[in-house]
């Protein structure tokens, strides 16, 4: 048996004793035992990181061993396709031609190995992050390299229906807190050489796999890099979960509104990237960000394309509107049971006279003390238990609504105009869009009451000055609407037929803008019969 020097290794500083640096930044050492030591003391020995000692050759004089992280890595395929691989017959008549720890190194990584992704690793910082990401170690007696695996999986959840945007009609499925699963949930939909896949690592600590993708053929470059510098420059210590990288990235940190659109959807991330857009998947999450983000993309929804277009672009204007009613309902109310009598209607005006005579509170105190109520109704029924959740807060908002009308606290139709306010705001398919409408209630609620309409209208102005100065990785935030694209209208409030939106959205991507050939579609202004194109389908409308 060869034996071979090795440095001089001082296991109680974790130092090398030849230049004093700690091992972590030095190349793996030639010793084994002093390699396998050296693990231990920086895992703490903990009992789920396993070191499987063995021998290679026909003489079985190799010392080896393999190192992986039990809760991490695919025992199955440790077993079959590393340990089975290295001591069958053949590896070890490979093994036995070897004439150093070299040659033997390259033989078992081009030879023995029956592993599709086998890394090398040269130093400590390469293999402490494989073994630590769930591949499976192989070191060798005499070689300063070692060999990754590729045997990272542990348990994961099931692909199911998504929680938070669901639809009546299409696909049932969901992203996963896996990576590689929700990468290959894109892949199945996009079949393309031009889907483009790049990795990062963010977080110092929790070394956070982020995947960017991207159609090179669609997205604008000037995006893709940007996107791709504000991750690089992500400098913190753990990341675990997308809202964490979402604050890291986003333009304007200081407003309400979402300038990044996530969703848990793969059928609606797979059609964001082929408008252009940039998709991040971070892993350990299931929702997933895209990135350049409008303003009208949030009152879009997965089943808007899954019905009839007509039905789609209707149930679109009910979105617009509830989220008007979110942001004004209560405020109109206090505006004009405050200063504006007279644009009430009489009889109505009557009638709010009679409720409010039993009242001790101005308007706008009775609708505070409502709205609080009812984000209190909310909040624990989401964080109830799920069987007695929904029970709890249904029975909470109809038993405290009816005892405060009857208790002279507020009036019904105030009761009214609230129940309306709250049950528009799930009508958003956002969750984050509403809860920037719920915020700007109250900021309206406040003008209303000390200034009526006037103070709404200057409210407005502002939001609205406000929002159209938002941007989004350079997107104006407000088109199609401002900077006003007509081009864009297709597909912004209303929801045309597919054969008219020949073109992606300009405001995303300008380099390649036709996604529907001339000839497809369906118009039945321009439709000709098969005897007329001589068996051909007719010539849509141009759309444009």
């Amino acid at each position: 048996m060869i034996r071979y020097p090795y440095r001089k290794y001082n296991k109680k500083s974790g130092a090398d004793k030849k230049n004093g640096n700690s091992p972590r930044f030095l190349r793996i050492e030639a010793h084994l035992e002093t390699n396998l030591q050296q693990i231990k003391e920086l895992t703490s020995d903990s009992p789920d990181f396993l070191i499987r000692r063995f021998s290679l050759g026909l003489k079985a004089d190799v010392p080896a061993a393999i190192v992986f992280l039990d809760s991490m890595a695919k025992t199955d395929t440790v077993n079959e396709l590393v340990m089975k691989s290295l001591l069958s017959r053949p590896s070890a008549e490979v093994a036995a031609e070897a004439e150093s720890a070299e040659e033997l190194y390259s033989r078992i990584q081009g030879h023995a190995l029956e592993l599709g992704e086998v890394k090398e690793c040269d130093d400590w910082n390469s293999m402490m992050g494989q073994l630590l990401m769930g591949d499976t170690i192989v070191l060798l007696e005499g070689c300063e390299k070692a060999l990754a695996c590729g045997t990272h999986g542990g348990e994961a959840r099931a692909v199911s229906e998504p929680t938070t945007q669901t639809v009546v009609r299409g696909p049932k499925e969901g992203f996963v807190e896996s990576m590689s699963t929700n990468i290959s949930l894109v892949r199945r939909r996009i079949k393309s050489a031009d889907l483009t896949l790049e990795m990062f690592k963010v977080g110092s600590t929790s070394l956070t796999n982020v995947a960017m993708l991207y159609m090179k053929n669609i997205a604008d470059p000037s995006v893709v890099d940007e996107v791709r510098q504000r991750i690089q420059n992500i400098n913190i210590d753990a990341v675990f979960n997308s809202g964490t990288v979402e604050e890291m990235i986003q333009e304007n940190p200081s407003t309400p509104f979402p300038t990044i659109f996530n969703s848990e959807r793969p059928d609606t991330i797979s059609s964001n990237i082929m408008e252009g857009r940039v998709a991040l998947i971070i892993d350990g999450t299931p929702f997933v960000l895209v990135m350049p983000t409008v303003f009208a993309q949030f009152f879009q929804s997965a089943s808007d394309y899954s019905e009839r277009y007509d039905m789609g672009t209707v149930i679109r204007l009910i979105r617009y509107i509830s989220f008007i009613i979110l942001i004004l309902g209560p405020s109109l109310y206090i505006a004009l049971t405050t200063y504006h009598y007279e644009m009430i209607p009489t009889p109505l005006l009557i009638s709010i006279l009679a409720q409010r005579e039993s009242v001790p509170f101005p308007a706008f105190m009775e609708a505070l003390i409502l709205e609080i109520t009812f984000e209190i109704l909310r909040e624990a029924g989401i964080r109830m238990p799920r069987a007695g959740g929904q029970t709890i807060s249904v029975i909470g908002a109809l038993v405290l609504g009816q005892a405060a009308v009857q208790a002279g606290i507020v009036t019904p139709l105030l009761t009214i105009v609230v129940a309306i306010t709250g049950i528009s705001s799930y009508a958003i398919p956002a969750y984050n869009m509403a809860v920037a409408g719920r915020l700007f209630r109250f900021v309206f609620m406040i003008l209303s009451a000390f200034m009526g309409l006037y103070g709404i209208t200057l409210g407005l102005i502002a939001l609205i000055a406000h929002m159209n100065s938002l941007r989004s990785f350079g997107t104006p935030y407000m088109a199609p609407f401002s900077p006003f694209v007509l081009q864009s209208q297709k597909d912004a409030v209303l929801r045309l037929p597919f054969w008219m939106m020949r073109k992606r959205p300009i405001n995303i991507t300008s380099t390649n803008q036709k996604r529907m050939k001339d000839g497809s579609g369906n118009s039945s202004s321009d439709k000709t019969t098969p005897m007329q194109e001589g068996g051909n389908q007719g010539v849509s409308g141009e759309g444009e």
